[in-house]
């Protein structure tokens, strides 16, 4: 094994340069780094909102406001069901966690019940010909609709796995590196934003809902309606726009922002004033391009969140799927709701339940404090394998050294966040790679007090411990990959600087210590080894 080939020597250097290479940035001022040729590395760690300092924040999901949504859907279908099939009908309420209809027509309540058990409600994921609500009929020719309770937990968890994406999509766009999203219990979302030292910015991105939807204006309902409160049961109060206070609008949503494919922010080409230019999927461009062809010589409203914030009259069909959100904008509000559209809506509200900035004080701190912790941890290990072993404890020591700039490589390399359980991952890397070459030397000085000569001590050394070296590496790779998958914050922080830790230890513990200690076989011809 102590056989100085080629292709250990090139795998060595290489390591090496490629350690110092991607080290380098870490420690050089930016001005340097600027001036330095591009084809160079200028990555630096990322480091996390413990070491860098940040935003953190708690949100919970709505998931109750998502039920209330989802029956108010449901009432409004079971009217568009009957009215279609002109089934009489009357006290259409939402009661509690159901809906409830009486039809007047004690001929047609069978066929009502059918209908609505074809109509409403959707086929359940993982239930074979189950569905996400029950029908039932009561007395007094009632029938009373509700979600089924796995049908509420499922699009409360569903919720909660999405609003996690849109919140990643949201900060993604704020240019925020390395941000930590994670589920917290049921309903809970924990944000830690590395180097935002604003966390009203993130709560302005975050907490609005983003709903867009595209409902037609209810023209029949006077100014004398709305004082008096007459308000269709089809439609809606809707605060408005700089037009209008309020709009009454058709509470079913005829496209949604869910078939937006992209928005971006522009310019009106006659007035030159911000508009936010939106481009739908195929199945919204045809519905928009239905929309409006339907329509024309009608107002339709563009409301975001509930509340109007334009309704212009349709002139005509606007076919190609695309369209423009006209309304008092700053090129910067404008640029704002392209992102939230860009990025989708939530599907529930989102309240903030804890937000904290970590100043970049106490970020230094721990960078100081993380700093000091790993020089001590690695300055023991060098005196202590120097001590014990000498000469080929000082190669140990170079292999350690080679260890943490090849991880700190790989870090900046890949962007990997760096946490304050990052760094004892790392110390605990340096003790797992010094237990590694104690193990070597070890079993070199027995073979050695055995009667071999040096050459075969050493070799029959890296032979004999490599079995043992492998299986701890092996189970600290599978602990690693465990925590990195289960854990969250902290622990991945710990278990991701694990991880590439065992991959490095290995390397440098056994070839970049046999290589040193090959060369000097190769220059000295010992009769003895300096650890018997």
């Amino acid at each position: 094994m102590l056989t100085l080939s080629r292709w250990k020597i090139i795998a060595v250097t290489l390591s090496v340069v490629f350690g110092i290479l991607f080290s380098l940035p870490n420690v050089l001022p930016q001005k340097t780094l600027d001036a330095m040729p591009g084809w160079l590395p200028h990555q630096k760690l990322n480091l996390g909102l413990d070491l860098q300092g940040g935003s953190y924040l708690l949100y919970e999901v709505d998931t109750e406001a998502l039920r209330r949504e989802r029956l108010s859907n449901m009432v409004e279908d079971v009217r568009t069901q009957l009215r279609n099939e002109q089934i009489p009908f009357g006290e259409l309420v939402q009661q509690g966690e159901a809906v409830s209809v009486r039809i007047g027509d004690a001929g047609r309540y069978n066929d009502a019940l059918n209908l609505l058990r074809k109509n409403i409600g959707a086929p359940m994921a993982g239930v074979i010909g189950g569905r996400d609500v029950s029908i039932s009929g009561k007395g007094d020719q009632r029938i009373e609709i509700r979600y089924v309770p796995e049908a509420i937990r499922a699009d409360a968890a569903k919720a909660v796995e999405q609003s996690i994406e849109t919140i990643r999509r949201r900060i993604d766009s704020l240019g925020t590196k390395e941000p930590s999203i994670n589920r917290q219990g049921d309903n809970r979302i924990m944000i830690q934003a590395p180097g935002e030292s604003d966390p009203e910015k993130l709560r302005a991105i975050i907490g609005k809902t983003a709903k867009l939807t595209f409902q037609m204006v209810d023209d029949t309902v006077t100014p004398e309606d709305i004082q008096a409160g007459r308000i269709p049961p089809g439609s809606e109060l809707l605060p408005g726009d700089q037009y209008s206070p309020v709009y009454v609008v058709k509470k079913r949503a005829l496209v949604s922002g869910e078939e937006l494919t992209n928005a971006s922010q522009g310019f009106d080409p006659q007035s030159g004033h911000p508009v936010v230019q939106l481009q739908f999927n195929a199945s919204g461009g045809r519905k928009f391009g239905d929309l409006t062809a339907r329509n024309v010589g009608k107002r339709f409203a563009i409301v975001l969140d509930k509340k109007v914030i334009s309704a212009p009259t349709i002139n005509g069909a606007i076919p190609g799927g695309s369209g423009i959100i006209t309304g008092n904008f700053t090129v910067e509000s404008a640029n704002e709701l392209s992102l939230l559209l860009r990025s989708g809506a939530l599907p529930a509200p989102l309240n903030i339940e804890d937000q904290r900035t970590v100043s970049a004080e106490l970020g230094a701190d721990a960078v100081k404090a993380g700093s000091i912790s790993l020089a001590i941890g690695a300055a023991s290990m060098f005196v202590f394998v120097v001590l014990a072993y000498g000469l080929f404890g000082a190669f140990a020591a170079v292999a350690l050294v080679v260890n943490v700039l090849m991880i700190i490589g790989i870090m900046s390399f890949s962007q990997a966040t760096l946490t304050f359980p990052g760094i004892a991952g790392l110390i605990l890397t340096l003790a797992v790679a010094v237990d590694a070459n104690v193990l070597i030397y070890e079993r070199m000085r027995d073979e050695a007090n055995a009667g071999r000569t040096p050459m075969a001590a050493a070799d029959h050394g890296y032979k004999l411990a490599l079995t043992s070296i492998l299986d701890a590496n092996i189970t600290s790779l599978i602990s690693g990959m465990i925590m990195f998958s289960f854990g969250s914050g902290p622990v991945k922080g710990f278990a991701w600087t694990l991880v590439i830790g065992v991959f490095t230890s290995l390397f440098t513990a056994i070839f970049i210590t046999q290589v040193l200690i090959g060369w000097w076989f190769k220059a000295t011809k010992p009769k003895k080894l300096p650890i018997a």
